[in-house]
């Protein structure tokens, strides 16, 4: 089986290639794995052992038959049980991978999955992934369409049997304020929002993933979701950041920045505006 030591940051540029746009990986964990997170989406899954799976900071049991997806908005660390090893297929693709209907299935409310499989979903799983490694290890024609197949019903199953993902932030953010249904168009750039509120982000480059008008959009998205856009994308960086901040030791200034902020006195402010703490001082709570 492959091994690899995951760094804070797993990119692109080291993980995948451009002849595909999926890779799979056997891993045998013997150690703990440090907090990261990825600029791929990526799909575990655990054929043995069993240890602690810290998913944004939430510390979950995992075991045989358990399954994960994450995007580039979640952040993570494994743990094998003292004296055991972690076994699992490591799945990691690109966003434009998964078409448009999937990804309203896997994503209208929140980013990553976990799911707990039984004895016959822990089978057809094991399946869909040995045909994904065998086409991977002797690729030929027709192969891309089978990984394709294989890896759509992977995430349909886990959809289906989700028992956690993050919610949407829309209501968090606007309590007893009345919103009006969210059109599909900006529930599509919700999504979009979700997997990318960690690198600079304007209005116009959001309503253009939903091909709105920026002040349609802008309009749309507060009767919506209860809140302006700004105030939706702050949000999600500062719960992002406060989860790094109780979760690892990464320097506040990094912090700062991974979390989608582009200087520390504008992060610092907006944090002690929302939490009623600076950074540093939260992280001694």
């Amino acid at each position: 089986m492959s091994v690899y030591k995951s760094p804070e940051r797993l990119t692109n540029d080291s993980y995948m290639t451009q002849s595909s746009p999926v890779r799979l990986f056997k891993q045998r964990l013997d150690g703990h794995i440090d907090t990261h997170w990825h600029e791929f989406y990526e799909m575990g899954f655990v054929v043995a052992g069993s240890g602690t799976h810290v998913l944004n900071g939430v510390p979950l049991r995992i075991g045989r038959g358990d399954a994960f997806l994450l995007t580039p908005a979640d952040f993570h660390s494994l743990e094998p049980d003292p004296g055991d090893s972690l076994q699992l297929y490591d799945l990691i693709f690109g966003g434009h991978f998964i078409r448009e209907p999937l990804q309203e299935l896997l994503f209208a409310h929140g980013t990553h999955h976990t799911a707990g499989y039984g004895p016959e979903e822990t089978a057809a799983a094991e399946r869909e992934f040995e045909l994904i490694w065998e086409e991977s290890e002797n690729w030929q024609a027709g192969s891309g369409m089978l990984v394709q197949g294989s890896v759509e019903r992977l995430l349909i199953q886990l959809s289906r049997g989700s028992r956690e993902s993050r919610a949407e932030a829309s209501g968090r953010l606007a309590e007893n304020q009345p919103i009006q249904p969210i059109q599909p168009a900006v529930r599509k750039a919700l999504i979009y929002i979700q997997h990318h509120f960690r690198e600079t982000m304007a209005l116009e480059e959001a309503a253009g993933s939903c091909g709105l008008s920026p002040n349609y959009f802008s309009e749309c998205f507060r009767k919506g979701t209860g809140v302006t856009f700004q105030a939706y994308v702050q949000e999600l960086r500062l719960q992002f950041a406060k989860s790094l901040l109780k979760t690892t030791r990464l320097p506040v200034t990094e912090i700062c920045f991974a979390s989608g902020f582009n200087t520390l006195p504008h992060f610092e402010r907006a944090f002690k505006k929302r939490f009623g703490t600076t950074p540093r001082e939260h992280r001694n709570l």
